[in-house]
């Protein structure tokens, strides 16, 4: 054999070598492929819905789907956001096992097989047994009409669509008081602040809530989020806790929030959200502006708002409620309104069984020498817009207004 010939063999050997290792790495990769679905159509199949209050506990966990809802609708998704008009509400089917933590997967073992939970919607009697008057008559009157008028306007929108998001995602506004069994869902610009400082004092971390400075309620992590929680701690929270939401007229409150946040001096959205906005609505804006972000006008705020292709996401100040606290699919026992925030506040103390001594504050957070954005301050604003943007601004917090029964604006 010549010296040609022992060259082409060892050629071939290692061409075939190669084809045949080529060969192995993709049927392994197949196997692998196949396995990992096969795995996870198992888990699919195998999902599980939380039962109503009161359930006991041997019998808790069912793998039916409920009345009216197909295994097949109860399939996972990755937790879309609603855009535009189109309504977001229905049953909603939540993805569990991504949001867990190695810790609570294994504290979660019995339940780490199943993929997504099933919230039923149950609306719980307000526990009015704690309150010592009769002056909350009304409020209480009104309480209950809001209450039925969020139920039926979610069980009219519940049966159009279906929303899948994630469990974690549902939660995160939400804030826990355990010794007086409180979840509280943050609405920025309803009142949050002194709810957080209510919430401190519930929890034996402060004695009053007027000693409690603007930036230890909201960058002291004094207080926990439902987030937190592992999966029982939710579940348990979700179904046994005294449930609040604090909401507010839309345009007044995206109103207050520019306000707060771009006409007074700021760190934080002045370099991230002002400059971003200046940048792409200001037609010739000088480099001042550029640089700083400062000075940004309401109507090119609208601007941003509005825009599907914004140069800087959203911000919780502005976000719509129906996004923030998920008000379909978390059914919460008191809703309180800002126009009637300390009354409101206040009979929900009572209902919870708070201390005597402890009311709602009525002291403005920060800014106190402003005049409170009214409905009058919000009809000068709006004069900076063109009737388009006025119906748009309108169409974007359009659940808003109808799962709360605000009056729409005239646009």
């Amino acid at each position: 054999m010549n010296l040609r010939q022992v060259f082409v063999s060892v050629l071939m050997f290692g061409v075939a070598g190669l084809l045949l290792f080529m060969y192995l790495q993709a049927w392994i990769e197949e196997q692998h492929t196949e396995s990992g679905e096969k795995l996870q159509q198992q888990i699919i199949n195998q999902d599980f819905t939380l039962p109503p209050p009161g359930t006991p506990r041997r019998a808790a966990w069912s793998r039916s789907a409920p009345p009216g809802l197909s295994n097949h609708e109860m399939s996972i998704s990755g937790g879309r956001h609603w855009r535009g008009k189109a309504d977001p509400f229905g049953v909603v089917t939540v993805s569990l096992a991504s949001q867990l933590s190695d810790q609570q997967k294994m504290s979660e073992s019995s339940l780490s097989q199943f993929r997504g939970v099933y919230l039923p919607p149950a609306l719980h009697p307000l526990n009015k047994t704690l309150v010592k008057d009769g002056k909350w008559k009304d409020v209480d009157s009104a309480q209950e009409k809001r209450r039925s008028f969020l139920r039926e306007f979610c069980k009219k929108y519940n049966s159009r669509k279906k929303l899948r998001a994630h469990l974690m995602q549902l939660v995160s506004r939400i804030y826990v008081e355990d010794r007086h069994k409180v979840l509280y869902c943050e609405v920025p610009k309803a009142g949050c602040s002194n709810w957080k400082r209510v919430l401190m004092v519930l929890n034996g971390l402060a004695a009053s809530a007027h000693n409690i400075s603007h930036d230890d309620v909201h960058y002291g992590k004094h207080l926990r989020k439902l987030d937190s929680y592992d999966l029982k701690g939710i579940y348990t929270r979700l179904n046994t806790y005294t449930k609040t939401i604090f909401v507010r007229d839309p345009m007044e409150r995206l109103v207050s929030a520019f306000r707060d946040k771009f006409e007074h001096p700021n760190s934080y959205y002045h370099p991230v959200f002002g400059k971003a906005i200046i940048k792409k609505y200001r037609h010739n804006a000088n480099e001042e502006a550029l640089k700083t972000g400062s000075g940004v006008k309401f109507k090119e705020f609208i601007q941003y708002l509005l825009d599907s292709h914004r140069p800087v996401g959203m911000d919780i100040h502005w976000e719509q409620v129906s996004k923030l606290c998920y008000p379909c699919l978390i059914n919460y026992d008191f809703i309180g309104k800002f126009e009637t925030l300390e009354e409101d506040a206040n009979y929900f103390l009572q209902l919870v069984g708070a201390p005597a001594e402890l009311k709602f504050p009525k002291f403005k957070d920060r800014h106190s020498s402003d005049e409170r954005t009214s409905a009058e301050v919000v009809r000068q604003y709006l004069k900076e817009l063109s009737k388009e943007e006025r119906q748009l601004t309108y169409d974007f917090y359009y659940l808003d207004y109808l799962m709360f029964n605000y009056t729409s604006p005239i646009v």
